[in-house]
């Protein structure tokens, strides 16, 4: 049942809960003893369906049925518990949404009867093994989940991160260890690169310090379980000798690996007692471990991506709204969609690796013909990956042994393909696709197994939906196969018996029927009833008497229904030892297969980033990538992606320059919904983007590889965690001060908007001097606060390091609006020029969103008290005139202002009055006073409203 289908106030019809007063009390009692878990959500099997009770069915009934009215008590006073039914649909959708999309929660499913329950199956976001038939059924896996153990200490004042991760559905594990900021910003970049959908943590001693704290921040920022496990379990004593089992290949190399970094080892150590890899000896063997570097790629934090819309959200009314949904045209049935979604996550920092992934897509954007005939073998593909951890885990079946046969059948398909490419780099194909397809289709490789399947199968009975072993396969299924089919035509040639004895046609009036609970039986409608009655009573048994009919048999049919059923069980049987021993040898192939989904997801996401440029309104391009020490970054014609692809949008393109001791720090200002938040978002895109290995939404594109993008745009609050606004922006302005390099790009929109105006714009000079001076990476910073403009000439004393001239490399651009000088009317143009915009337009963006006339009457009397557009006067950079700096606003006074200033007043006055003037003299008296003059007089240099009185 779907809960988005139930109307408000209807109840849902749900199976019921029938049990006497025994099995009521014992199932009480059993529940009762359950150790308390709040992450667990526990179901019960009652064969035709699940029930949930206490905390946990309150919860599934407001979640998921909303509404209380579906709870039923069990057992009646003080010990009754509250419970709810499901029925198997309702139990798939609410599994589903428990561990694929929530990261709070995990699932247990009990068996039993009374007060006798056990757990068979329990499953986590990071966890999905047992719950994977009811998980993707019908579904896609979206990605291959990932669990991580985090061990920290400190270490000579500076903190160390020891982490180990797996991906159990390709059976690699990987370890790490690094030096993290008191934000973990590098942990936090390690999760999002890695997908990692739980984290196993030591469970803290005491009550939980700031530190501690903070690590869950991150957590929880990065939509992350966190599985709290004793301090013991970290202990990596045992680890050499697990690994020893677990992993392929010589021990020396992860004997290495483990002696060289102990706090993962140890951090590995409790992943594997948490993940209990060691209890399944189908694992023996199959793992492959390996070192993992935080260098490998582009770092992302959660804030970058949120800012780039980079994945996909339940909330999308649109595919496109999303970068992920727009690259997405991937063929294979889910192994290039967590590719792109994968790569999309760890952007290359190399720039030949890069270069590779770019030739690829040119091929591909070059050679329609080619594009689509690789495309059209891809869409026959099976979700490979998937098959072949079904197989490694003995739990694949006939059906899935014959669709990686139908795979291995089109693999020469796709050689073909290639072969008759001859472009320009057709040399790249061969040796990136080309040799491995070359080797696998050999006949001592998958030719081995596509013999196998040809021989074992019954493929002509494919075409019927049915996997079954032939016949030929085996002497013994032969004999049993014929001996059924000798009793199965006797059955037949009885049938033919039966109906001239009965004067009825055979199939027409005489129906033979096949029942589980009777076997082979005559049916016959109740209208034919009155004819045969007589012999009916006599030479036959009547089993049946129902609406659609009488079903009937007689001695010889009895006797043979029997052997048919016998013969067919024993054929069924020797069919499943078949079938095990066929599946046994197909997972000899694993290691083949598995370096075919691999090849052919690659190729599947490189054809869909050929398609997306080739099929877009305008084109993309191929960037030009330089490395991180060389190049600048020009974007011409560039274009936001996601926001093109909208439907009836006319999307007007920018140039971007950040170049190096010249435009490399860029401050952005204008009119709200002009266009600069998706200015500075599509630069961040584009680089993303091209870092992937895909063309870009320009003119033309030159981008010098990046590290690391930060994003701080537009934090909302995050009261469920006790973070308000401006707590959230400044957290995510602090881990780009500590952490950006010369080598990351920096997108910052709207910074200081969270506290009063003074502070704000204080906040947002210091942050931009820092670094321009410090930090040096291109930064696009979009702003309100137009006295930041002054900062292109500002001559202050720096902030760190020694007396310096004007900062270098920044430049003013604002995106242009025009106002229709008789209607007033303002027109956005979402064109980013150079130089400083020139005035506000926030009353104007009031009109477009349709404010009483009223309102804006009153904003703009209030503004015009407010606001001195005058041609004199000083800014905040310390003595620019406008003919300097350009035309500027300067405020006059505001709110803030005569709040502050009536305070200062106050307490002036008050220390005036406190003066003992009759005990002083009156030198005395002058020079206090004359003191707190001048003491005020300071206060009133930066208070607008003092000034006033001042002066």
């Amino acid at each position: 049942m779907d809960p988005d289908s139930m109307e408000k106030g209807d109840e849902p019809k749900l199976p019921e809960l029938k049990l006497d007063v025994k099995q009521a009390q014992g199932f009480i009692s059993f529940f009762r003893r359950l150790p308390e878990n709040e992450q667990a959500v526990r179901f019960f099997d009652r064969k035709d369906y699940f029930t949930a009770h206490g905390d946990n069915a309150t919860f599934i009934a407001s979640t998921y049925y909303r509404t209380l009215t579906v709870l039923r008590q069990l057992g009646s006073g003080a010990d009754s518990l509250p419970g709810v039914t499901i029925n198997k649909s309702m139990f798939e959708t609410i599994v589903r949404d428990l561990l694929l999309e929530r990261t709070d929660c995990t699932v247990e499913l009990y068996e039993g009867t009374g007060s006798k329950w056990q757990l068979v199956r329990s499953g986590s976001p990071g966890k999905l093994g047992s719950f994977e038939e009811v998980l993707f059924a019908s579904n896609e896996m979206q990605e291959t989940p990932v669990v991580m153990a985090v061990n920290i200490t400190t270490r000579q004042s500076e903190r160390c991160v020891g982490i180990a991760f797996v991906d159990m559905t390709k059976r690699q594990l990987g370890m790490t260890e690094f030096l993290d900021d008191d934000l973990y910003t590098s942990l936090e970049s390690a999760m999002v690169a890695l997908s990692c959908r739980e984290c196993i943590i030591p469970m803290p001693t005491a009550a939980k310090s700031p530190d501690d704290r903070k690590l869950r921040d991150v957590m929880a920022r990065c939509n992350v379980l966190v599985t709290e496990k004793k301090k013991s379990d970290f202990r990596s004593r045992d680890v050499e000798q697990d690994l020893g089992r677990l992993v392929k290949g010589p021990a020396e190399q992860h004997k290495e690996l483990v002696a060289a970094s102990d706090l993962a080892a140890a951090a590995l150590a409790a992943l594997l007692t948490y993940t209990e890899l060691l209890s399944d000896d189908t694992n023996y063997g199959k793992y492959v471990i390996q070192p993992y570097s935080l260098d490998l790629y582009m770092r992302l934090d959660a804030a970058a991506l949120r800012a780039l819309n980079v994945t996909e959200s339940k909330t999308d009314s649109n595919k496109h709204f999303s970068l992920f949904g727009l690259m997405n045209r991937t063929c294979t049935q889910g192994m290039g969609k967590r590719l792109l979604n994968r790569w999309l996550k760890q952007p290359l920092v190399d720039v030949v690796e890069i270069t590779k992934r770019l030739d690829t897509v040119q091929a591909f954007v070059e050679d329609l013909e080619l594009r689509q005939d690789l495309r059209s073998h891809l869409r026959r593909m099976p979700d490979i990956e998937r098959l072949v951890s079904k197989l490694e885990k003995r739990k694949a079946g006939l059906q899935d042994v014959v669709r990686l046969y139908q795979a291995s059948l089109r693999l020469p398909l796709i050689r073909t393909c290639l072969e008759k490419y001859d472009g320009e780099f057709s040399k790249d194909l061969q040796e990136k696709y080309g040799t491995h397809l070359d080797v696998w289709t050999q006949p001592n490789h998958l030719g081995k197994f596509d013999g196998l399947v040809e021989a074992a199968v019954d493929l002509e009975q494919l075409q019927n939906g049915e996997y079954i072993i032939s016949a030929d396969y085996d002497n013994s299924l032969q004999e049993l196969k014929t001996g059924r089919d000798d009793v199965e035509r006797q059955i037949l040639k009885v049938h033919q018996q039966s109906a001239d004895d009965l004067g009825l046609p055979a199939e027409k009036s005489l129906k033979l029927d096949k029942s589980t609970q009777y076997g082979h039986v005559f049916r016959i409608t109740k209208k034919e009833e009155p004819k045969v009655r007589k012999k009916l009573n006599s030479q036959y048994i009547t089993l049946e008497t129902r609406k659609d009919g009488i079903k009937f048999t007689n001695a010889k049919l009895r006797r043979l229904s029997e052997q048919y059923t016998k013969l067919t069980e024993e054929y069924s049987s020797a069919q499943r030892e078949l079938v095990a021993k066929v599946v046994d040898v197909a997972a000899t192939f694993v290691e083949i297969f598995s370096g075919v989904a691999v090849l052919l997801a690659d190729m599947d996401v490189l054809l869909s980033f050929a398609d997306l440029a080739s099929c877009s309104p305008v084109p993309y391009v191929r960037p030009s990538i330089t490395s991180a020490d060389e190049g600048d970054i020009i974007l011409e014609g560039s274009r936001h992606p996601c926001v093109e692809a909208q439907d009836d949008v006319n999307f007007i393109s920018n140039d971007c320059r950040l170049v190096r001791g010249k435009s490399w720090f860029q401050i952005i200002t204008g009119p709200n919904m002009g266009g600069k938040s998706t200015f500075i978002r599509q630069v961040g895109v584009n680089v993303l983007m091209a870092q992937v290995g895909c063309f870009v939404p320009c003119d033309r594109a030159e981008i010098s590889v990046r590290d690391c993008i930060f994003a701080r745009v537009g934090a909302g609050d995050c009261q469920l965690r006790g973070v308000s606004t401006f707590m959230a922006e400044m957290l995510e302005t602090a881990s780009i001060i500590k952490s950006a390099t010369e080598r990351s790009l920096i997108i910052i929109d709207e910074l200081g908007r969270g506290t009063s105006t003074y502070d704000g714009f204080g906040l947002a000079w210091a942050i931009c001097e820092y670094l321009v001076e410090v930090t040096r990476a291109p930064t696009l910073f979009a702003t309100h606060f137009h006295e930041l403009t002054a900062l292109e000439h500002s001559n202050s004393p720096p902030v760190h390091g020694p007396p310096r001239g004007p900062l270098v490399g920044i430049a003013n651009y604002h995106v242009s609006a025009h106002i229709d000088t008789k209607s007033q009317k303002l027109a956005m143009l979402y064109k980013v020029e150079e130089g400083p915009c020139d005035q506000s337009f926030g009353i104007h963006v009031a009109e477009f969103a349709h404010f009483p006339e009223s309102v804006v009457e009153l904003a703009k009397q209030k503004a015009a008290e407010l606001e001195d557009f005058s041609d004199t006067g000083k800014d905040v950079s310390g003595g620019l005139s406008k003919d300097e700096v350009g035309t500027k606003r300067k405020r006059v006074s505001g709110p803030d202002d005569k709040v502050l200033g009536a305070g200062r007043v106050r307490r002036f006055l008050q220390e005036m009055a406190a003066l003992p003037v009759d005990k002083m003299s009156r030198e005395e008296t002058y020079a206090k006073l004359k003191a707190l003059k001048s003491e005020f007089d300071r206060d009133a240099a930066t208070n607008s409203w003092l000034q006033q009185i001042v002066h």
